[in-house]
């Protein structure tokens, strides 16, 4: 497995999580509200894009993040 890359945009107030190579999908498929499956051409997902992150958290601002990985 690849590394798991997470990406924040402010603008457009979205989290995308990649599982596998972004480059590698074809496929973004609404899987519930606010979130989309991103598959690569096999239909395999590669990763998952989250939109209206802080309306969802009803979070007003934007806030620092800390990411820890183990």
């Amino acid at each position: 497995m690849d590394k798991v890359k997470i990406y924040y945009c402010k603008e457009k107030d979205t989290i995308d999580i990649w599982f596998g190579d972004p480059n590698l999908e074809v496929i973004s498929e609404e899987a519930g509200e606010g979130l989309i499956l991103k598959k690569d051409k096999n239909g395999k997902v590669i990763g998952i894009e989250k939109l209206y992150v802080m309306k969802t958290l009803g979070v007003e601002k934007s806030f620092p993040l800390e990411l820890i990985m183990t």
